[in-house]
């Protein structure tokens, strides 16, 4: 099939890609130039692993395009995806300025019957039928009268697995109303059902509701056990005993039940907020889902005050930091509670040594030169009063302890990630400090 996708962020680009890979011709289309020039010399401007390669490959062999014009794109696709930022507003709603834009364009270049809309866009119910009035209203203004279809096909890709996700999803979730849109999205994905993962059709106000549901279920998951970590910690306990507890049920499961400081990303903040933003716009009161917010945001405070309380005054004291991006595998460093911390202790007159394997050059956008950026893990110990491990990179799991030891001034290590065990860090002499669990 032909495709055309609008927008080449972590969503378009990887989608896009992913297609080519199954076969089909894509262009992607992005007003930003200067990004469609790095691509068309064979770069990539995000990290994710494999993407590169997928590029390049899919670009040798002529199945994958990128281009500025957007009319371009509107002729050649014969399904056009919308894959643009849905950014916050100031209360929380997201902001579909980037997706009715593309609807704008779509309506004043549509040139064919029957030709399919798919928002991949991460957008509340009833966008759909918003995206489909603005068609409309442009072919009106042209006198034009082309049947065509406005589908919603939310995407479920995790940083740092987005490719495998892509191509052995858990689901694929296609809200369509009519059949023969229905046909061609299911011929579409019929590489990756045939290989037995489920494509689950429904109206597209429920497909829309699904891919913010999924992300306020995971995002509570994560604050649900930070508090019972803080309970651990108040009577006791140890959180990971009791987290091994909890995931042997098997209606519960151990996936995103692991204490730590909170989650960041594109996705959960903005999903969990947008979700009750929209809960507010039609009067009800969503109380749970804004808690998970609450307790989100109370996480990521509560471990830069163990750090503050611990080390005492900490002006002109050196602090290393291991991990800035969300998560493991991106360099993505949105809402990444890696800053809340740095931030805290940059006010109390720190100073900062980072490392990070992929997001120093993100860091360097949101910190200037108030942090000192080191390219080697160990160096960024020299002479550091204190480590502090905010994201759990695999490199980080069994490092030379005892090089460790000799490189940082005190060997105290604040690990936001409860990747060490206890045992072992007392054995090793370090003073360890991690997330509902006792201090050794």
């Amino acid at each position: 099939m032909k495709l055309s996708i609008f927008g080449v962020g972590y969503v378009g680009l990887v989608s896009g890609a992913c297609f080519a890979e199954l076969g089909n011709e894509v262009l992607c289309c992005d007003i930003d130039e200067e990004k469609i020039k790095i691509l068309n010399k064979g770069e990539v401007p995000i990290y994710e692993p494999g993407l590169k390669e997928l590029v390049e490959r899919n670009v040798g062999e002529k199945r994958l395009f990128f281009t500025s014009d957007p009319e371009e794109a509107v002729r050649l696709g014969e399904i056009l995806f919308i894959a643009v930022g849905t950014p916050q507003k100031d209360y929380g709603a997201p902001d579909l300025k980037y997706v009715h834009d593309v609807a704008k364009i779509i309506g004043e270049n549509l040139d064919k019957e029957r030709k399919i809309i798919v928002n991949k866009s991460t957008v509340p119910a009833g966008t759909a039928g918003e995206v489909k009035s603005i068609i409309a209203e442009e072919l009106k203004k042209r006198g034009a009268n082309f049947d065509f279809a406005v589908v919603s096909n939310p995407e479920f890709l995790k940083e740092g697995d987005a490719i495998n996700d892509f191509m052995k999803p858990d689901r694929v979730v296609v809200g369509v109303d009519e059949e023969w849109a229905r046909k061609i999205m299911e011929e579409l994905y019929l590489s990756l059902t045939k290989n037995g993962h489920p494509i689950y059709f429904m109206d597209t106000a429920s497909s829309e509701m699904s891919k913010y549901a999924a992300n306020a279920l995971l995002a509570a998951k994560i604050s649900f056990i930070n508090q019972i970590a803080n309970l651990c910690e108040i009577v006791g306990a140890d959180v990971e005993e009791v987290r091994k507890a909890v995931c042997a049920d098997k209606r519960i499961g151990h996936h995103f039940l692991y204490p730590g400081i909170g989650y960041g990303g594109s996705c959960f903040p903005k999903d969990v907020q947008a979700l009750s933003a929209l809960a507010k716009k039609f009067g009800y009161t969503a109380n749970l889902i804004e808690a998970i917010e609450t307790v989100n945001n109370e996480q990521k405070e509560k471990f830069a005050k163990k750090i503050i309380q611990e080390l005492g005054d900490l002006d002109g004291k050196k602090i290393a930091i291991w991990g800035l991006s969300f998560k493991p595998n991106t360099d993505d460093m949105r809402s990444a509670p890696s800053i809340n911390i740095i931030e805290r202790l940059l006010a109390k007159g720190a100073r900062i040594s980072a490392y990070d394997p992929a997001a120093l050059s993100e860091a360097r956008k949101i910190f200037n030169n108030r942090v000192e950026y080191v390219s080697d893990m160990y160096e960024c110990l020299r002479s550091a009063g204190a480590l502090v491990l905010a994201t759990e990179w695999p490199q980080f799991k069994e490092p030379d302890f005892a090089r460790m030891k000799k490189l940082l001034k005190s060997p105290i290590i604040f690990d936001a990630r409860n990747i060490y065990s206890l045992q072992r860090m007392k054995e090793l002499g370090f003073k360890y400090i991690s997330v509902g669990r006792q201090a050794v």
